[in-house]
């Protein structure tokens, strides 16, 4: 499937052109909806609001990014909470608070994740606008994060990040389903800080030249790097460094938006695997997890959340984190004391 959407969506020139009246229609539904949200909901919430999502379907890198800007606010004295809308799971009540022990049935696969890897409250509730009621409600926090929410035009928003993933771009440019965009690239001059996750090239503040994202011009263009940290056992909790791949024979599994770029992680850093990608949020089973003799079995996190209680002795779970440069961290950072009226320290 993520071969045939690479061909399709970000390949050379446009083969599902003859449905182009259906992306025409796609535009038209989603200015409509984006007009009336933010016309009926204009009233600014208490707390900085920080929106990270992308104009492009798939996997961009954006729930590693939330992560860093959590860990990156905690540093800094702030109380961050994470809003995610959960897909995949099934809550029979919103707004769920997760935390690291919450079913990824119940709340969906990254919500769960993300709750292990920050230690912050985290929030799904497909309306974003009521689970952040939930939040002030029960004073969880003083600045929120909106993962992948930025069409959820419901909730208010102070910053906006928009992640891209450097290898793939914009695509062939066009919207659903002839290419691989939800809104228009113009969208892109109303939204604060464009992340690029696997940026070829930057200078030495970390910033991205225009012709690295199909030539997208943009005052705040950054560049990201997810760095493989450690390997965990998901049986014992064993950790081993990312460095003792090197040569290993390995089984790679992944249920995420580009599980390309998991595989070419794993190649990068020596290991000889089989690649098996499975479609984003696959409820895994078992028999998904393979029994070939003599090689590892390694997975993403996400994906380790859904399969540890099944999980074989042989699986291990490569955690990656986010790299981002100080100019990027100090501009957040004081678009976000300017959000909350707080003085620059």
């Amino acid at each position: 499937m993520t071969s045939l959407v690479d061909r399709l969506w970000y390949g050379k020139g446009r083969p599902l052109a003859l449905l182009s009246p259906l992306s025409w229609l796609y535009r038209v539904i989603a200015e409509a909806r984006r007009r009336k949200a933010i016309t009926a909901y204009t009233e600014k919430l208490p707390v900085p609001v920080v929106v990270v999502g992308n104009i492009t379907a798939g996997g961009t890198g954006k729930s590693p990014l939330t992560a860093w800007l959590v860990s990156t606010m905690k540093t800094e004295g702030w109380h961050p909470v994470v809003l995610s809308r959960g897909y995949g799971g099934r809550a029979p009540d919103h707004p769920l608070l997760v935390t690291p022990d919450t079913l990824p049935s119940l709340a969906g696969d990254e919500p769960v994740m993300l709750a292990q890897a920050t230690g912050v409250p985290v929030i799904v509730d497909p309306d974003r606008r009521r689970g952040a009621a939930f939040v002030l409600d029960n004073a969880l926090g003083d600045v929120l994060i909106s993962d992948d929410g930025l069409q959820h035009y419901k909730l208010p928003r102070d910053i906006e990040l928009s992640v891209f993933d450097g290898a793939r771009g914009v695509g062939n440019g066009a919207l659903i389903p002839v290419g691989p965009l939800r809104e228009q690239v113009s969208r892109l001059d109303s939204v604060d800080f464009v992340i690029v996750n696997g940026a070829i090239s930057a200078d030495e503040t970390g910033r991205v030249p225009p012709e690295a994202l199909a030539g997208i011009q943009h005052p705040h263009l950054y560049a990201m790097k997810l760095q493989p940290t450690r390997l965990v056992n998901l049986k014992t909790g064993e950790t081993r460094s990312p460095e003792s791949l090197q040569g290993q024979k390995i089984r790679a599994i992944a249920g995420i938006g580009n599980p390309t770029r998991f595989f070419d992680t794993l190649k990068g850093l020596g290991a000889k695997l089989i690649a098996v990608p499975f479609p984003d949020h696959h409820r895994f089973r078992p028999e998904d997890l393979g029994s070939e003799s003599g090689h590892m079995l390694v997975m993403t996190a996400k994906d380790g959340v859904k399969c540890s209680s099944f999980a074989p002795d042989n699986a291990w779970v490569l955690h990656v984190e986010a790299t981002l440069p100080e100019a990027f961290k100090a501009a957040v950072l004081e678009k976000l004391r300017a959000s909350s009226g707080t003085p620059a320290s």
